[in-house]
Parts: C-alpha cells; structure tokens; sequence
C-alpha cells in the first residue's frame, strides 16, 4: 500500500497515496459540521448546525474536529482497513509550534495506529516539486502568506517572513468593495468567495490599475437568489492588494519588496540561488495575471540580482500552483519510506511526541 500524503490547508485538505505525477485524489474543504448535541436531525436542527475549522491561519486549532476530518479522509476517502493502517507524511507549515507537532505525531500512532509517520515543511516540499532544493517560495495561503529561503532542503528560518493575512482577507476586501459599488445588495461571504475566483486578475502594473478608476469594463453577474450585481475595478482590487498592502489597511511593503528583504538577510553567497529560483504557491497566486506582474514588479526591484520565477516541469499535474506542496511530499515519501528515514511505531513507543523533532526536521 502507497503511503498516504496529507496537506491540511486552512480552506482545503489535500490528501491521497504518494503518487508525485499525479494531483492528490481528494482536495475537500477543511471543515466539519457539528450537529447539536441532543442528536435530533429535524429541519430546525439541520439550520443550528455549527461549521467548525479545524485549522485556522495554518495551524491546527480544534483537535477534536481535526480527528474527525483524518478519520473520513484516511478510512472512507483513501479506503485505509481499520487495523491495518499504513504509512503518512503531512506538510508542515512554516514556524509550526513544537507543540502542534508533537500532537499531530501523538493523534497519528495512538488513535490512527499507524505504521510510520513523517512531516516535512511546505516550503522545501513545494521546491521539490519544481525539482530544486535551494530556492524561495511564496506561498499566498487562504489564512496566511509565507516567504521562506531554502538552502540544500533546509528552511532558513531567520530569513523567513510569515503574514497572517491570506485568501480570506482578501475575500473580506472583495466584500467591502461590492458593498460600495452594490449597495441595496446583501450578498454572503460564500457567494463572495465564488465571484473572487471567478472575476479576480490583476493589473499589469499599479498604473493600469489606477486608469480602472476612470475606466473599466461592467460585468453583471446573478447571485444564486436571482439578484444581480455590478463588478469593474472591484476585481483588480484583490491582484493589487497584494502588491499595494495598504488596499488592505495594512502599513507593508508589496510582496516582491518583501521576498527581496527576507532574502537579503541570507549570506550574499546564496542571493542568486534564491532568487533565481522563486516559486509561487497557493491558490491565489493562480489568479490570472499574478505570475506576469509578480515578474514585472520583480523586474524593476533594487537589488542586483532579480527574482525569477521557477516554472513546474511538463510532466507535473496542471494545477501544481494550488497543490505543489503534496506533489513536494508525495516526492519526499517515496524515499523516506522506503529507506526507513521515518518514525516508526518502535520509535515512538520508545521515545513518545518529542521525537518527530528528531527525526523530521
């Protein structure tokens, strides 16, 4: 049996057996649903029922609902055979407390029982699956962004910059932005969501994006409740935030000006591995036009050496931006596995949590 691959992201989990041309054969989103407690299922309960996120900003937050989502994942989603659990290796975020590691190794072996247990971080992962070891990446995440340099696999944590805004801010401007142009509309979150990764671009520089004031094509699109809105600039707006932070109230340079400084505190020896091999990651930074004015604003940057981006080889799966950190891992537990680099059940029997400090790193 393949070993099992699991990146749990704050909006989707990504999960199936260690196959590294092939996209992850679940992509679900991260939540559960709770029913109230007295288990009664009429209609009235079916509108109480609470949405749960397990994982918040990258990190696991509520273990519970975390155990509930693996348990349909690995045995009704990947066909696991209670009592006879194989191997797992999960993506770690970046800077991932000691201690959320240690309880995602101690959930694996005593109540999954698995067989072996691996865990490395996203950035090196998302590297591999370009077929690098040193590079940057840029990982635009629904609840957060991470720049992290990697050197010969190992992630250069004092070069490192990790942002708690993501996907869902910029999901939260979008709101905003409609709100202004729609007024008498109420339009929820979710169709939000749904109109950003429908209609969100971006400009190709801060100039265009200032012309869309004066003139910018009307969409209409029809909310699911038959109402109709207007779209222009709005959907400019979240591309550009990412490069002009302060659409967002936020006083920080752009993303580029941020990748350069987080590598400009690497020796200078390494300057030119990393930035020549920049690779973008998230499903946002699949947004039409983000990669040409990431290279754009990249180009006109400062520093001597410029970044460049990486493009995934031909063979990888179309969508590599959105799951490049599982292709990375899928990579990764073909030789762990196999050549016993991996916590097994002896290993933890013997050590407990604190060895996965030890052994994945």
């Amino acid at each position: 049996m393949e070993a099992a691959v699991v990146d749990a992201g704050s909006k989707f989990l990504k999960a199936g057996p260690a196959i590294p041309d092939q996209a992850p054969s679940m992509i679900i989103p991260t939540q559960m649903k709770r029913m109230p407690e007295d288990g009664s299922m009429d209609d009235s309960s079916l509108s109480e029922e609470i949405i749960i996120d397990p994982v918040v900003r990258g990190y696991i937050r509520d273990w519970d609902a975390m155990e509930d989502l693996l348990h349909h994942v690995l045995y009704s989603g990947l066909g696991w055979e209670m009592g006879n659990e194989g191997q797992i290796l999960f993506t770690d975020p970046l800077s991932t407390p000691k201690a959320v590691r240690e309880q995602l190794v101690q959930l694996m072996f005593e109540t999954f029982n698995i067989s072996g247990f691996y865990a490395s971080e996203q950035a090196v992962l998302s590297l591999y699956a370009v077929g690098r070891i040193s590079g940057c990446t840029v990982d635009i995440g629904h609840g957060k962004i991470d720049i992290a340099p990697v050197i010969e696999g190992a992630v250069q944590h004092i070069a490192s910059r990790r942002f708690e805004i993501g996907g869902i801010d910029l999901t939260k401007l979008l709101a905003q932005e409609l709100h202004k142009s729609n007024p008498l509309v109420n339009i929820s979150m979710s169709d939000v969501e749904k109109i950003k990764e429908q209609y969100s671009c971006c400009a190709d520089d801060e100039l265009a994006y200032d012309k869309t004031k004066n003139s910018c094509q009307i969409e209409k699109h029809t909310l699911p409740d038959g109402q109709v809105i207007t779209i222009g600039r709005e959907k400019y707006t979240v591309g550009e935030a990412l490069f002009q932070p302060s659409l967002l109230g936020l006083e920080a340079h752009g993303i580029v000006e941020q990748l350069v400084r987080s590598i400009s505190t690497v020796s200078s020896d390494n300057h030119r591995q990393l930035l020549e091999n920049t690779v973008l990651c998230g499903g946002t930074a699949s947004m039409p036009g983000f990669e040409d004015r990431f290279q754009k604003e990249a180009s006109l940057c400062s520093s001597a050496v410029r970044p460049a981006l990486v493009k995934a080889p031909e063979y990888m799966p179309e969508n590599l931006t959105v799951c490049s950190a599982w292709v990375g891992g899928a990579i990764l537990a073909k030789v762990v596995f196999p050549q016993n680099q991996h916590i097994t059940k002896a290993d933890y029997d013997e050590t407990g949590p604190s060895i996965v400090h030890r052994k994945c790193f």
